[in-house]
């Protein structure tokens, strides 16, 4: 009984070192290869558990999420022979892990280094087919779909899938910057200058037509008001007219005496008339006779 009461933990603990010594757990996000010797003897392991033999057996494990290679940006020539600067970043798992090991050493440094060669190959191939306008307009979607086929069909020998190539941004150098800018900005100034003597002459079309309009309102102002004093002179002429027939001695005087205000109502006014004139009948006799 002292006995197995000694040897049962000793068995339980030889248990559980046997069992993590023959086995091997991998995750629901890895997949695994086993090694014997160095060679490849079993691969694709997916989530579980999986037996082995110790010493013998080597079980090399690998991330099967999608990983992101963020590409340093590159210079390429377009169509036109013009250098942009391209941002690029792709996406990437493992497809194939023998194929992955057996390709890279299972190393991601060396998997991103070969991968953004292919990338860079392909961007260079279909920039070199294309115009600014083109890798810049609607047609970019794709251009990125293009991309990541063939980029995928390229990265079968390393073992992995290649999800998603995208085109974060696209520079133009310095120089050519500084160019484009230049021709952008003459651009600008031509259309502000057109747009401005378009401007000029609509300003002169409508100050001219003010200027006539002006010359007739004046014109019919006048013509108005001369044909109104037309008709006032002409009513006055009538009154004064109406008036001399009713009492012609009482017009004459009321004239003569409004003529003796204007002419001698006034500060250092001087008249030279002979005292017998007709002007100072009245003052002769006041009948006017």
């Amino acid at each position: 009984m002292n006995k197995l009461k000694t040897f049962l933990p000793l068995g339980l603990a030889g248990l559980v070192i046997a069992i993590y010594a023959f086995t091997f757990v991998v995750q629901q996000y890895e997949v695994a290869i086993k090694l014997r010797l160095g060679q490849i003897v079993g691969d694709d392991y997916r989530p579980g558990l999986h037996f082995k033999v110790p010493v013998l057996n080597n079980i090399k494990v690998f991330d099967r999420r999608i990983q992101t290679m963020d590409a340093r940006p590159e210079r390429f020539l377009t169509v036109e022979k013009k250098d942009v600067i391209v941002d690029s970043y792709t996406k990437w798992r493992i497809s194939n892990a023998a194929q992955f090991f057996r390709s890279t050493g299972g190393n991601v440094a060396r998997t991103s280094r070969l991968l953004s060669e292919r990338v860079n190959t392909s961007l260079r191939n279909e920039f070199g087919k294309r115009t600014i306008q083109e890798v810049v307009s609607d047609d970019r979607l794709a251009l990125m779909a293009l991309l990541t086929k063939e980029v995928n069909e390229n990265a079968q020998d390393l073992g992995i899938e290649v999800v998603d190539v995208r085109v974060k941004k696209i520079d133009l150098p310095p120089e050519v910057s500084e160019s484009v800018y230049s021709r952008m900005r003459a651009e600008r100034e031509r259309v502000a200058r057109d747009l401005r003597a378009q401007g000029g002459e609509a300003a002169e079309r409508i100050r001219a037509d003010a200027d006539r309009q002006r010359t007739v309102i004046v014109a019919e102002a006048f013509r108005e008001s001369e044909e109104t004093r037309g008709e006032g002179d002409a009513r006055a002429s009538q009154i004064f007219a109406n008036a001399f027939n009713q009492d012609r001695e009482f017009y004459a005087f009321f004239r003569s005496l409004s003529a003796y205000r204007s002419s001698l109502g006034q500060e250092r006014d001087v008249m030279v008339l002979e005292p017998d004139s007709d002007f100072f009948r009245f003052f002769r006799d006041p009948t006017g006779k």
